[in-house]
């Protein structure tokens, strides 16, 4: 018995932070992440985009995205995508920005899968009491955090 293609969603053109919900949905979220390394993460679940904002006028997208390209491609990793894992010092970096975007409330870097997560793909613990935005869900939700690639 063979198992079945699951039908997929990909990210390889969106913009903006978004957080697949790790949900057994029967479709796969996928993203190219890993900075240069170009990697094809996948993940069943729920897309849902965050906190990104963008002015007609000035052309202009205000969103936790810009924050986290620049600090993958400004800072150590240079572009390379952190594909050894991320560290502490990412951790603190990272939750900065969340909570710069007040997203800190309700997502939490999961400090367990640190070695899975690298650039465009951080493993996350999701606290939806503490927000609004998802509804009837069990509690202790998982997910990634995810962007455009730096490549």
């Amino acid at each position: 018995m063979s198992n079945p293609i699951k039908p997929s969603i990909n990210l390889f053109d969106a913009i903006g932070l978004g957080l697949i919900i790790k949900y057994p949905t029967g479709v796969l979220i996928t993203n190219q992440t890993a900075g240069t390394l170009c990697l094809q993460s996948a993940e069943e679940g729920i897309y849902v985009p965050l906190c990104n904002e963008y002015y007609t006028d000035s052309k202009e997208l205000i969103s936790p995205e810009n924050d986290l390209l620049k600090y993958f491609t400004e800072s150590k990793y240079h572009g390379t995508g952190a594909t050894e894992g991320i560290d502490k010092e990412d951790v603190l970096n990272i939750t900065n920005i969340l909570i710069k975007y007040k997203l800190d409330d309700f997502i939490e870097i999961d400090t367990e899968k640190l070695k899975q997560s690298h650039e465009a793909w951080i493993y996350v613990k999701i606290n939806n009491k503490n927000t609004s935005v998802f509804n009837n869900f069990e509690e202790n939700l998982t997910g990634i955090l995810t962007w455009s690639n730096s490549d």
